[in-house]
């Protein structure tokens, strides 16, 4: 690492770093909460800035939690550093310097997979360094590994769907019926992580797709598009055809947990005012 970065990380660490809360592995605490559920930003939101930008803008939207993903520059000004599962100590340590700072609070990390044992075991110990909730991940092919290091480590895992491909029949994920298939058996703290916007894309109500995974819905990328059916830009909660209304009130009656990332894919560079729309929106939601 950059000497003068490290520095710097070190600094910002021990400057803020002790007054950081540390909860119990595998649970959200309630201030981070808004009208009952976890919300913030899965950080691919803001993919064109770097993960601590992330936090930052999260926090200006109004949301209290985030999602990382592998590969975001850590900073602006030194973007050879990654936000990885291959992190110093170093990186760790100033990440959850920059989290305090801001009062948001890390509870997921994903899309991620592992080519092996070794390497799941690497991102387990990332996320419990990090205090993390779950992880998210599309790797099927592990899901024994996965298992095993879930119930070592108390964190749980939720499946991500991406869009229905038609020149690959065997990408079946987007199916929330292939993944119940996938999860039913498992251990209760491996499950899906909704993707409602993917679902959209791949010509399926989002309401009906949590229905189907009823109890096994570890945390959600909620989003609301302009039709079913396309792929098309997300819009602003409220303002689309996802019925986001209807989504919250079955995750409550399903007493879901989990967080509730915001990933908004629209507006790039400018998003942090549509985001905050989206928390308010689930604000107005709980005030009701």
């Amino acid at each position: 690492m950059n000497r003068h970065l490290k520095s710097a990380m070190l600094a910002l660490a021990a400057s803020t770093l002790l007054t950081a809360p540390r909860a119990r592995a595998a649970v959200i605490p309630d201030e981070c909460k808004i009208s009952g559920f976890a919300v913030g930003c899965q950080a691919y939101t803001f993919n064109r800035f770097s993960a601590f930008e992330a936090v930052e803008k999260t926090a200006q939207a109004g949301g209290k939690i985030i999602e990382f993903y592998p590969g975001q520059k850590l900073t602006a000004e030194h973007p050879d550093v990654k936000l990885h599962h291959d992190a110093s100590d170093e990186t760790i340590a100033a990440i959850k310097a920059q989290l305090t700072k801001h009062g948001i609070r890390a509870v997921n990390y994903g899309v991620v997979g592992g080519k092996d044992e070794a390497e799941w075991r690497k991102i387990f110990e990332f996320a419990k360094q990090l205090d993390l909730y779950a992880i998210t991940t599309e790797d099927t092919g592990h899901i024994d590994i996965i298992e095993k290091l879930v119930k070592e480590f108390d964190i749980r895992v939720g499946y991500h769907e991406h869009a229905r491909n038609p020149n690959n029949a065997n990408y079946k994920i987007w199916d929330p019926n292939f993944v119940l298939t996938l999860v039913k058996d498992r251990d209760p703290r491996i499950g899906a992580c909704a993707d409602t916007g993917h679902w959209a894309t791949s010509g399926l109500k989002p309401l009906d797709c949590l229905k189907i995974l009823k109890g096994r819905i570890i945390s959600a990328h909620l989003k609301d598009r302009p039709v079913i059916g396309e792929l098309k830009p997300d819009v602003i909660y409220g303002s689309g055809v996802s019925d986001v209304k209807a989504m919250l009130d079955e995750l409550k009656k399903q007493k879901f947990a989990g967080n509730i990332s915001i990933e908004y894919e629209a507006n790039w560079d400018h998003s942090v005012p549509d985001v905050a729309q989206c928390v308010g929106f689930i604000r107005g939601w709980g005030a009701k």
